[in-house]
């Protein structure tokens, strides 16, 4: 069966070329197609990754505390539940650290987030200003390798120091060694000097962020032992979830987690995958056309063989497997040359070279990996399985009476 299938696919050398080239092309153009839109989800992903905590205690509680007459009469509820003289922050946050810290598989540091406007001259900003411990940032966030001008420790060298993100900064037209002011909600004004400017390559980031001193902080908050966020990073990405239900639960705070924060981006990133993969399988369909085509030709062709080989003794199953074979023999070879274009284009995709304003890349992320040739390779054989098989129930159904009697 084998040397009959290999004899009818290399007599017909410029129609097994086509169809060879055609699931090539489209395994090819697949691989390429998922290395850089996964690649492309993966380095986004990166980029917020190190931007943010992977996991962050505020000192919010995730549902209100359950009230004395809800215990007592079911038709009681109450919502947004708060009061007057309610003292924020984490309460006893000395122990609430110690207790993360004993069990926690990575860095845990405490942080005061505030709303803040930043004015220079006549022109005023509203950005979220955070107080940190900078000892302690750098097991936590990648900010001490983003900044693109002065270091972390350089907010210990001026009285109110800050550190802007770079779009900021630019927006207030100041730079290092300004001073600005800083204004909240409670507390008094204070004047900060600029000592730093930082870039994450995340627009919302590098366009809203101010960090300073935890002291400085509170200064500005009008509170000076407030302590309201806790900033976790473990040493497992994908475990944050997990470890914010943990902790969510050991401490009554509201944990959430980088997958939590961002879960429409990530929706959407499924939906994209999704669409990916139908793109894929519609090139790999497109190429299988050209397998049957070819399949049907040689079975055309070979009808008066087909109905000699079935006077001789072969029975349908034989001829089936071997018009089967012969779309195997092209899909095999189709996949293999396809594998070779495609990591060649993704190598080329690589080396393009570009500059976006609206992006620090400038190359194309490629992701190369085994899964997405293994799919490609395995949806291809699968769609020229099946392109050769109804030609060749075709040819195995041919009754050789009729063709040796010239019918058509």
């Amino acid at each position: 069966m084998l040397h009959i299938a290999l004899t009818h696919v290399i007599s017909r050398v410029r129609q097994t070329l086509v169809g060879v080239m055609g699931i090539a092309t489209g395994v090819g153009c697949s691989i390429m197609m998922a290395g850089l839109m996964e690649g492309s989800q993966i380095d986004f992903i990166r980029q917020l990754v190190d931007s943010i905590p992977l996991v962050s205690v505020s000192d919010e509680k995730r549902d209100p505390s359950v009230q004395p007459s809800e215990r007592h009469f079911a038709s009681v509820q109450f919502h947004n539940l708060s009061s007057e003289t309610e003292r924020r922050g984490f309460k006893n946050h000395y122990a609430v650290l110690a207790d993360l810290e004993e069990w926690l598989p990575g860095a845990v540091t405490p942080s005061v987030q505030t709303k803040a406007l930043l004015r220079s001259g006549t022109r005023d900003t509203a950005a979220s200003l955070i107080g940190i411990d900078p000892h302690r940032e750098a097991h936590v966030s990648k900010l001490a390798t983003q900044m693109k001008a002065g270091t972390l420790d350089s907010l210990f060298k001026a009285s109110n120091a800050v550190i802007l993100g770079d779009t900021l900064a630019e927006r207030l037209g100041v730079g290092v060694g300004s001073s600005i002011t800083l204004m909240a909600s409670s507390g008094a004004p204070i004047l900060a000097r600029i000592v730093g400017l930082s870039h994450s390559g995340i627009r919302q980031i590098d366009d809203n962020q101010a960090v300073t001193l935890i002291k400085t902080a509170q200064v500005l908050a009008g509170k000076t032992a407030l302590l309201n966020e806790f900033r976790i990073r473990v040493d497992d990405v994908m475990s944050s979830r997990d470890i914010a239900v943990r902790v969510e639960k050991q401490t009554g705070y509201k944990a959430v987690s980088w997958q939590e924060a961002h879960e429409d981006i990530l929706s959407a990133f499924q939906i994209r995958n999704v669409i990916m993969f139908m793109v894929v399988g519609a090139i790999l369909l497109v190429a299988s056309f050209g397998t049957y085509n070819i399949i049907s030709t040689i079975t055309h062709e070979k009808a008066r063989d087909i109905a000699i080989m079935k006077s001789l003794g072969l029975r349908e199953q034989t001829v089936r497997r071997i018009f089967v074979l012969e779309s195997a023999i092209i899909g095999v070879i189709g996949i293999f040359f396809g594998w070779l274009l495609g990591y060649a284009l993704c190598i080329i995709m690589g080396l393009i070279e570009f500059k976006s304003f609206m992006t620090d890349m400038t190359h194309l992320p490629i992701l190369y990996s085994p899964r997405h040739y293994a799919i490609a390779g395995g949806v291809a054989l699968a769609s020229s399985l099946l392109a050769g098989f109804l030609p060749a129930r075709k040819a195995a159904s041919v009754q050789p009476v009729e063709i040796i009697r010239g019918a058509s």
